[in-house]
């Protein structure tokens, strides 16, 4: 749509027609001689005396005037404005940590079919789930077993995200679990990151069996950098020995850092704790729009400037007209001058006017009887 970047200047357009009436006519000093007989010549002439100033033709007073009100058009700066461009960009980030040591290829899960399945390959199909229904955040992953690795940055492009998920297999990162350096690592990772929201869902089925910083300590520092904890328990609490999955701290670990616990002892249970974590981390976006403008304050300037040359090439035509009307009527004013002179030549003789006729006449007529 059209539009104009400063139409307040456009009230400016009276002022042509105040300056018009209320200021003096403009005196163009020209060198003059002095008569003391100056009435007398005036008397003799036949012309009166003339006060000097500008004597504007009411077409020259138009152009000022469109001229004018054009540069007043291009000060104002008019511009098409193109149709808004909408970007949107994630207000929150998204950190998944998963769980992949030895433990996780137990056989204790149902499919959707009814037949059994591993843990990791039940949480592999609810994340892939949950990331495809969190278009609009910035996803990020971490697997951690005896370390704790980054296989995902955050990112909004899911498709790679899935894509490096189903790449990652149990044991990739040791037999052992260690949830303390998943939490470090994943505060490390989310401090870089310049969003505003920054949420890390924990999953897995053990007890931390060795992290160089503890899950207590690791939970105070996520709390100290503004990152909330998820933690998500699978397997059985009954276990002994390292597999055994301990409720209790990964209770702690969330309530330090204002999240949620979650127990997942099936698949429909997982299900249900991804869904909760989708409602309970709605999806917010920073929405961003920008008008592309184009301008057009060099139209009324060229018009303006286009106006004014066609304006004087017409008067300089016409001025050069004129001179060269006047230079042939001097010049056939010298003819006729010429030409009326009271003498003319016959016969190489000068007739004047006292002369006899008749002798001219008479040599005339012999010459031409001479002639037949």
């Amino acid at each position: 749509m059209w539009r104009l970047e400063y139409p307040w200047l456009l009230l400016a357009a009276p002022l042509a027609w105040a300056a018009y009436r209320c200021l003096p006519a403009y005196l163009h000093g020209r060198s003059a001689m002095r008569v003391p007989f100056f009435d007398t010549m005036a008397k003799l002439t036949g012309k009166s005396p003339e006060r000097p100033g500008v004597q504007a033709a009411g077409a020259q007073l138009w152009l000022n005037l469109v001229v004018w009100l054009l540069m007043l058009l291009a000060v104002a700066r008019p511009q098409w404005v193109e149709p808004p461009l909408v970007h949107s960009e994630p207000v929150r980030d998204i950190l998944l940590a998963v769980d992949i040591s030895q433990s996780m290829d137990t056989r204790d899960f149902r499919n959707a079919a009814g037949g059994e399945t591993t843990r990791w390959q039940a949480v592999r199909a609810v994340l892939r789930d949950f990331i495809e229904k969190r278009n609009d955040d910035r996803l990020g992953l971490i697997v951690f077993g005896t370390g704790a690795y980054p296989q995902a940055p955050l990112t909004l492009d899911h498709a790679a995200l899935r894509l490096l998920l189903d790449q990652t297999a149990v044991g990739m990162a040791g037999p052992n679990t260690a949830i303390g350096d998943a939490i470090g690592l994943g505060i490390r990772v989310l401090d870089a990151a310049r969003e505003r929201d920054k949420v890390l869902i924990l999953l897995t089925d053990g007890n931390d069996t060795g992290s160089a910083v503890p899950p207590p300590r690791a939970a105070a520092l996520a709390r100290q950098h503004g990152i909330v904890v998820h933690t998500i328990g699978m397997g059985d609490p009954a276990t002994t020995g390292d597999d055994r999955v301990d409720f209790d701290a990964l209770r702690d670990i969330a309530k330090a850092t204002g999240g949620q616990f979650f127990r997942a002892g099936n698949l429909a249970a997982l299900q249900d704790v991804y869904a909760t974590l989708d409602r309970i981390t709605p999806r917010e976006v920073h929405t961003l729009r920008h008008q592309p403008k184009r301008e057009f304050f060099w139209v009324p300037v060229g018009a303006a400037l286009c106006l004014l040359m066609i304006w004087h090439a017409i008067g300089a035509t016409a001025a050069w007209t004129r001179t060269r009307a006047r230079a042939d009527a001097l010049v056939s004013a010298d003819e006729r001058r010429a030409g009326g002179m009271g003498s003319e030549r016959i016969s190489g003789k000068v007739r004047t006017a006292g002369d006899d006729h008749s002798s001219c006449d008479d040599s005339v007529d012999r010459k031409e009887g001479a002639w037949t």
